[in-house]
């Protein structure tokens, strides 16, 4: 059962008012202090639509409450009380403890949905510079989207778009071919990517000297797309490096893919996509030779230049129509970042006035930016984060936290552990902040192995665990009954946040961002450290009440578990 949806919707129906539905009422219920209940109701918002004082509705509310628990047998509910303008409600502890534990070891925590075929596209990188710490938020958020759909029972294809053709591109590659030398990521001893990235900054310089490079470089992007076989050999040598460094950067930091599409193998389409927008209307010519859509409910979006070149849009209706076709998709989400919000609603209106069937089942999840402590990052003056360098970072800081803790590790050890508390401090750090808004990035705090971190939510995985491995070592052999012993104020704060799990998953796939989860998972962690500076589990002489409290320990590990792996984060038995 979930209380708090429980008691939302007695509570809502109580109500009958259509400001209050079951969703308001939900979002209104809060965590009490101890002592005052398990969830209380705020009637401030009442008081003004029904011009009474919120303490004379409490009382009115919690009297009625209290006759429908008796008449209804609602034995899920202990009682309710008003507490000044709160309705406090006081859960039934023993059966508190019973359905939340029976629903946690019959695996029955994640909502199943009906399952339906979701194409949800992210990172989408340009190939003129390695990933950097925007595309780690993208990365980050993409993929832990994809899994919180797949837990739902949603069928996910996670996919990339390499952005391997346009202006900037070429901008990398007239760098390299004026200034390069002929050297190579080999002979400059530098990952692949990087020495790409290094080109495209090289650029940016060399037009300060000489502004006629910005034409040159448009000169190279009509070669390209007229097949110039020297300009087209430039882009494959180039390509390929920084793709292969990209990839590398993917494997260490975990980013999966189903699939990968490739911006330069959409490119052939564009004359009939062209025509078409012409014919119905939808498309115009101007007087410099450019191709624009029509779109005066937004901003007209030019889809050819007057040289007869290409931008993304053009691409990404090829691209969107190939989807569509080839997976029979029932939804389409991006994973891209706010500036990109009026580009999308030029997008999915061109969709809908070139008459496709599925131009509403497409969707952009906008994220807020990610900046530094130091403020925004530019690529072309290479002040950006690179992903490999920002691991490595990290990584070197929990090096030092595992090897002052734990100083009996092998160096292999030490060096592996490091890398998975790494990962888990960038993205959890990455997550536990509203998609939507935007955030700075605080190296330091995210590796903290207190406070509202990965690590934090990892260690206590980690003690927890070993509690079980101690009892086992111990020969205690629990098994999962007397769930109702579990009655201390300590142990009934855990199994309220464990509790929470399901809601925080929903919550999070309603509003596509992973930060009620993420609290959700800091709240349990503090709960459970909580409980364990206050209880002595293993010393319980109780034996039915031993097994209830290991049983509560392994639920906290489940849980924990469950809700790592949906933000891609290993869940350390040891730390």
């Amino acid at each position: 059962m979930d209380f708090k949806e429980s008691i939302a919707l007695i509570l809502s129906e109580e109500l009958s008012n259509p400001n209050f539905d079951k969703t308001k009422v939900f979002d209104l219920l809060e965590v009490p202090p101890n002592g005052l209940g398990d969830y209380a109701f705020p009637c401030f918002l009442l008081s003004k639509e029904l011009k009474k004082s919120p303490v004379e509705i409490s009382k009115e509310i919690s009297q009625k409450l209290t006759d429908l628990i008796s008449k209804k047998n609602l034995d899920f509910l202990e009682k309710v009380e008003p507490k000044g303008p709160y309705v406090n409600f006081f859960l039934n502890k023993s059966n508190l403890s019973n359905m939340v534990l029976d629903k946690i070891f019959n695996d029955n925590l994640i909502n199943k949905e009906e399952p339906t075929k979701i194409m949800i596209e992210y990172s989408a990188p340009n190939t003129n510079k390695p990933l950097h710490l925007g595309h780690l938020r993208n990365n980050t958020l993409g993929l832990a989207i994809s899994n919180l759909f797949e837990a739902k029972g949603q069928n996910v294809i996670k996919s990339n778009l390499i952005n391997d053709r346009g202006i900037h591109i070429c901008k990398s590659m007239l760098a390299y071919k004026l200034f390069g030398e002929g050297k190579t990521p080999e002979s400059e001893k530098i990952k692949s990517d990087h020495f790409v990235g290094k080109m495209y900054i090289l650029f940016n310089e060399k037009l300060k000297e000489d502004p006629s490079l910005e034409e040159e470089a448009q000169k190279m992007l009509v070669k390209w797309e007229e097949g110039d076989k020297e300009t087209r050999e430039l882009w494959k040598k180039m390509n390929k490096w920084a793709i292969d460094g990209m990839k590398e950067t993917y494997q260490e930091y975990g980013t999966k893919f189903d699939n990968y599409f490739y911006e330069s193998e959409m490119f052939g389409e564009k004359d009939k996509l062209i025509n078409e927008g012409l014919e119905k209307g939808v498309f115009y010519k101007a007087d410099n030779g450019a191709i624009l859509a029509r779109l005066p409910e937004l901003q007209d979006k030019v889809l050819l230049r007057g040289d007869g070149t290409s931008l993304y849009a053009t691409n990404d209706l090829i691209l969107t129509q190939y989807k569509f076709d080839k997976f029979n998709l029932d939804q389409s989400i991006w994973v891209v970042c706010n500036e990109q919000d009026l580009y999308f609603k030029q997008l999915f209106k061109i969709f809908e006035k070139l008459g496709r069937p599925w131009a509403k089942k497409c969707f952009h999840l906008s994220y807020g930016y990610v900046s530094l402590t130091t403020g925004k990052m530019k690529s072309r003056e290479g002040t950006v984060v690179d992903v490999d360098d920002l691991i490595k970072e990290i990584k070197e800081l929990a090096l030092t936290e595992v090897s002052n803790r734990y100083t009996a590790l092998k160096p292999n050890e030490i060096e592996e552990r490091a890398k998975k508390i790494a990962l888990a401090s960038i993205k959890f750090y990455l997550l536990k902040n509203d998609a939507k808004k935007d955030m700075i990035y605080d190296a330091k705090a995210s590796i903290s192995f207190d406070g509202e971190t990965g690590p934090y939510v990892q260690y206590t995985f980690a003690r927890s665990k070993s509690i079980l491995r101690k009892a086992k070592k111990e020969n205690i052999n629990y098994i999962h009954n007397k769930f109702d012993l579990l009655k201390e104020q300590k142990e009934i704060e855990l199994i309220n946040e464990l509790a929470e799990f399901t809601n925080s998953v929903e919550k999070s796939k309603d509003i596509l961002s992973l930060h009620p989860l993420c609290h959700n998972l800091i709240a349990i962690a503090q709960k459970f450290n909580s409980m364990y500076q206050e209880i002595q589990i293993l010393k319980t002489e109780n034996k039915d009440l031993l097994n209830a409290r290991l049983s509560l320990v392994e639920a906290t590990c489940i849980v924990l578990k469950k809700g790592l792996e949906i933000l891609d984060i290993e869940a350390i038995e040891e730390m």
